[in-house]
C-alpha cells in the first residue's frame, strides 16, 4: 500500500499542473480573442477614417473649383468696373465741352 501512495501523489500533482496549464491556456485564448476583437475594431476605425478623408477630399476639391470661378468672377467684375470708370470718364469730359 506504500507503493500506491506515492502514485497517488504523483497522479494529484499531474492533475494540479494540467489544471494549471488548462487555466493558462483559457487565459492566453481570452486574451487573444480580445486582441482579435480589438483590431476588428481598429480595422472599422481605419475603413471609417478612409472614408471620412474620401469625403473630405471631395469636399476640398469642391471647395478649390468654387475658388477659381469666384476668382474669374472678379477678373470680369474689374474689367466692368474699369469700363464704368473709363465710360463715365469719356462723359465727364463731354459734358464740360459743352460749357
Amino acid at each position: 500500500m506504500a507503493a500506491a501512495e506515492p502514485q497517488g501523489r504523483f497522479g494529484q500533482s499531474v492533475k494540479g499542473l494540467l489544471s494549471d496549464k488548462v487555466s493558462a491556456c483559457t487565459t492566453d485564448v481570452i486574451a487573444l480573442t480580445k486582441q482579435i476583437l480589438k483590431g476588428s475594431r481598429s480595422s472599422e476605425l481605419l475603413g471609417q477614417a478612409a472614408r471620412n478623408m474620401v469625403l473630405q477630399e471631395d469636399s476640398i476639391l469642391h471647395s478649390e473649383d468654387s475658388l477659381r470661378k469666384m476668382s474669374i468672377i472678379t477678373t470680369h467684375l474689374q474689367y466692368q468696373q474699369e469700363a464704368i470708370q473709363k465710360n463715365s470718364h469719356c462723359r465727364y469730359f463731354e459734358g464740360n465741352t459743352d460749357s
